[in-house]
C-alpha cells in the first residue's frame, strides 16, 4: 500500500488556476490519476481534447461545461464525465471559480480540439 501524505502532492499551477495531483504513476505508482483542479473566477481554459474518458467532480463553485456540441452549468455535487475525443472547455464561474476532483487513466494525453496530439501527457496526470 501507498500512502500520499498532503504535503507530498504535487501542484502545477496555469494561467488559469492549480493542479494539484493527488496520485498517478510517478506519484504512488497508480494506474489512474486523480487531481484537483483550483480555477479562477472567470477563466476559461483552453478548448481540447483528452484520448481517455475523465471525470470532473465539482466541489465548490461553478462553472459552464462545453463538450461536444452540448454546453452544461454545473455547480456543487454535479459530476460531469467527459468522454475521449470529444472537444471541450470549462469556464469557471466569474464570482468565485471552482474546485474539482478529477480522475483519469494514466497516461491520458491532452490533444487539440481537432483530435491532434499537440500537448502530450499533463504532468498533473504523469
Amino acid at each position: 500500500m501507498t500512502v500520499i501524505r498532503d504535503h507530498e502532492a504535487r501542484r502545477s499551477e496555469t494561467g488559469g488556476g492549480v493542479m494539484t495531483t493527488f496520485a498517478s504513476p510517478t506519484q504512488g505508482g497508480a494506474s489512474r490519476s486523480v487531481w484537483r483542479v483550483e480555477a479562477k473566477a472567470g477563466v476559461a481554459g483552453p478548448r481540447h481534447d483528452f484520448d481517455r474518458e475523465q471525470v470532473w467532480t465539482w466541489l465548490t463553485g461553478t462553472a459552464a461545461v462545453e463538450l461536444g456540441d452540448e454546453r452544461f452549468d454545473v455547480r456543487p455535487g454535479d459530476t460531469v464525465i467527459m468522454p475521449a475525443h470529444t472537444a471541450r472547455q470549462v469556464t469557471a464561474g466569474a464570482e468565485a471559480g471552482y474546485t474539482a476532483v478529477v480522475t483519469a487513466p494514466a497516461g491520458a494525453r491532452a490533444l487539440a480540439a481537432d483530435g491532434g496530439d499537440a500537448f502530450g501527457v499533463p504532468p498533473w496526470i504523469a
